[in-house]
Formats: C-alpha cells, structure tokens, sequence
C-alpha cells in the first residue's frame, strides 16, 4: 500500500486488505494507545511500572527486564518504538489495561474506531497467535493516525539509538533511515510466519508518503521494495495538496455496563480519564505543531555499532530525541539537491567510488540507493553523490578510505556491477 499522508488518498496497492500476520507491526498499536493514555491522564511518562513474570518471560527481541523490577513508563516507550522489545510491550499494555488480555481487546476496539476493520489484535507485541491478523492497507491507515494525532511522539521512530532506562538500544530500521532521504519511521516488524514487514514514511518537501510492505524475503529486499514504493508515491503524488487530517477517536470513561466500545469513534475506558496531559517541553522550545508538517525530518547521524537482534539480524539507527520524552533538541535536516547520507570526518576518508554514469539524475540516484542497501557492511559511513557530467549523471560514493574503497570495489565487481576508485584529487 502507497498512502500520500496529507491527504489520504491510496496511490498504489496491491493485495492491501489481505490478512497478514503483522509481527512487530503490532507495537505501532501498542503505542498509540500508550500515547494516548498519557495523553488522557491515564499513566505518566515518569509512573515506575512493575514488571510481571509474564512480560519479563516474553522471547527475544527484548530488553532483558526481570521480574519485580520498577522502570519508568517512558524507558518502555522507547524500548518497544525503537528496539521493538517484545518484553517491554507487554508492560505497556499490563500497565494501563492490568493485563495484556485486556489490553489486546482495546487495541482492537482502537483499529476499528480508526477505520481498520480487517485488524484483531492478541498481544501487544505480535508475535504469532492464532487470529492475531492485519493488512497492509490497515497498517498504513495506522501510520497515518500516529502522524497526525501525536505529533509530538512521532520523532520517536526516526532514532538512531536511545536510552532505555538500563541501556542503550538500537534502532531496527537503521538502514532504510540511513539510505533513503526523508525516511523518518515507522516501524519494522519480522517472524518466521509474517516474513519481513515494514511500514515506512518519508518527507520531502512539501509531500509526505507512506508505504506498506508485508511478507517480505530478507531485510535488505523488504528495504528495496518500500524505496521503490516511497519512489512510486512522491511520483504520483502531487506538488501541493490541501492536508485533510484524519478524525482521532474519542476516548471517555466506562458506563455502568462496562461496555469497552460505544458506536462510532468513541471508546470506551474502564477507568475515568484525568485531564488531559502534553508532554512537557524541552527549555527554550516552543507549543509543539499539529499535523505532519510539524513532523521533524531525521538528521543525518555517525555511524554506530551494529547490533545482532536474537530474532533476526538487523539493525537501525534515528536521529531526533522525543519531545518530552528525550532531552536532546532535533535539528531539521536541510533541503538538499544531492542524495547525502553519512560522511567521516576520521583522517583519511579521502576516496570514493563511482558505480557508473547513467542517463538521468532519478536513476543515478536509485542506483547509489541499491547500492547502499546491498553493500551496507563497506559502504556504511559514506556520502552519496550525484554528479552531473556532459554525457551523463555520475553515482559515485564519497569520504571512504582508501582501503575501504578498494573493498568495495572489488566486491560490487564480484557481482558484475561496474565500479572503479577515485583518488582524493579526482
């Protein structure tokens, strides 16, 4: 599914309302529910939760939280958004609904009021549990809402890294966040019966796109195929387009039946909801915007080190802190006519490579993109850039040493991909 975010128009889909195992998908649920209920006055950021036997005992990808241990309400946020910690999911969940049973009933109620009606959630964490299923179209629908109704928690996905209240953890979508510009979330997800999954948005301009992806082979092709979709969607989408929010649902407080969903986008709490509560803001900042012109584009951050997920080997990187939740103030990423992601300063990183001149600057650039995904173990850390020639726009990768590009090269042209040095004079 290719969403434009500001007006919510589909502008490709193929096979969106099949039924799906979402894997990790799942925890965008698990979080917009947890922004929701700070939001409400239902928990707090600062709240110290208890964590259960039954969380501490969640498999892998996890945190590695003990049984009767205390951690602050925001560490869990982030560990689920940024690591996707399955242990950490389950006390979100616990400790707003007393049990992930309940829990997993409201997210459900949740998708229906936002228009997911091919959605039923079991846990908070997606793992694979008979008839805990999605769509893509649903889960692009649930991307869109985390844009617009919490704008102020959006940075979270684009992190590279983060404290999670006993460690720093790694980001799982660092690569496609490195490798393709605008890319500012959401999230990925992976199980042996749901295969790859991502669901990723990306701003340029003044377009944002939101695409789909579900069932893919290997990280690496599931990352292709989303920036193929991103490509496609900042084609078709026009210019400028009036943004048409979406209705967030409206939570209050149960009945006396004890109901948890009335009719239309009103759902129904088991307890009163307290004021409503914003995340503070950081010193000096400003009321936080609305809408996803407000969203801040991730900077291009250093290299850091990979990290081996115990279910599947990928790893991420993000770039902004959390409004309220992080303490480091996001810079916006200029508007740049080049495609840049990362270069060294270290001594050295003189060189480069070019992988061929091609016709046009999109191809050149869709080449360099490939390229970086494919290559990411030696290609990490470099600039791309295209370079406009009298025959033609050349790809070439930058700030490498010389070592490292030798390595490179050799390697692409193992696979038959053109490629030659360039020396720090060229």
């Amino acid at each position: 599914m290719v969403m434009d975010a500001r007006t919510g128009e589909v502008l490709h889909s193929e096979n969106a309302d099949a039924r799906l195992h979402p894997a990790s998908l799942t925890k965008m649920m698990t979080l917009y529910i947890a922004f929701t209920a700070v939001r409400n006055g239902e928990i707090s950021l600062d709240d110290d939760i208890r964590i259960s036997r039954h969380a501490a005992s969640e498999p892998p990808s996890k945190l590695g939280l003990q049984s009767g241990q205390k951690i602050k309400f925001r560490y869990l946020i982030r560990a689920a958004a940024v690591k996707s910690a399955n242990d950490a999911a389950t006390a979100i969940g616990e400790a707003i609904a007393g049990s992930e049973a309940a829990f997993a009933r409201r997210m459900t109620d949740t998708a229906r009021a936002l228009g997911m009606t091919r959605t039923t959630f079991k846990n908070a964490h997606g793992l694979t549990e008979e008839g805990h299923l999605s769509t893509a179209h649903d889960m692009t629908v649930l991307g869109r809402h985390l844009l617009f109704d919490f704008p102020e928690y959006y940075n979270i996905f684009s992190r590279q890294s983060t404290y999670a209240g006993i460690r720093e953890v790694a980001n799982t979508n660092r690569r496609l966040l490195a490798a393709y510009k605008g890319a500012d979330g959401i999230k990925t997800g992976y199980t042996r019966a749901a295969g790859f999954n991502l669901v990723s948005s990306a701003k340029r301009g003044n377009e944002r796109i939101i695409a789909t992806v579900f069932g893919g082979r290997s990280s690496a092709s599931r990352n292709a195929k989303i920036a193929e979709l991103l490509d496609l969607g900042f084609k078709r989408a026009p210019s400028h387009a009036p943004v048409q929010a979406p209705s967030a649902p409206v939570y209050a407080s149960a009945d006396s039946s004890g109901g948890s969903i009335s009719s239309g986008k009103t759902i129904r709490l088991q307890t009163a909801v307290k004021a409503s509560l914003r995340p503070k803001m950081r010193p000096g900042g400003t009321s936080p915007a609305t809408g996803p012109e407000a969203i801040p584009t991730n900077l291009v951050a250093v290299a850091m080190t990979e990290v081996i997920e115990a279910t599947v080997a990928e790893v991420q990187e993000e770039t902004v802190q959390l409004a309220g939740i992080g303490t480091v103030a996001p810079k916006a990423r200029p508007e740049e006519l080049e495609v840049v992601t990362r270069v060294s300063t270290s001594g050295g990183r003189h060189w480069g490579i070019n992988v061929g001149r091609y016709p046009s600057e999109y191809k050149a650039e869709r080449v360099l993109l490939q390229t970086a995904l494919n290559e990411m173990s030696t290609l990490d850390g470099s600039l791309r850039k295209v370079v406009r020639k009298p025959t033609g726009f050349d790809a070439n990768f930058l700030g490498l040493t010389r070592e490292t590009a030798d390595l490179a090269c050799r390697r692409l042209q193992a696979r038959n991909q053109t490629c030659f040095m360039i020396g720090p004079a060229s």
